[in-house]
């Protein structure tokens, strides 16, 4: 199982941690779109961005 996580809203103006978290996600530009597996790190990590990103769940 995989996570497609895409980014919706820029990080500009939130927490530098925020801006890390999208940065480690592997995204740079609204609209792209990156598949990474689906575990705990991963999950935790959208969390806390989950205000900027949208998830959707991949095979």
């Amino acid at each position: 199982m995989n996570l497609k996580i895409k980014l919706v809203k820029s990080p500009i103006g939130y927490a530098q941690n925020q801006k890390d978290t999208v940065k480690a996600l592997g995204l740079r530009k609204i609209g792209q779109e990156v598949v990474r597996p689906d575990n705990a790190p991963i999950r935790g990590m959208v969390f806390k961005v989950k205000h900027l990103v949208s998830v959707e769940e991949t095979k």
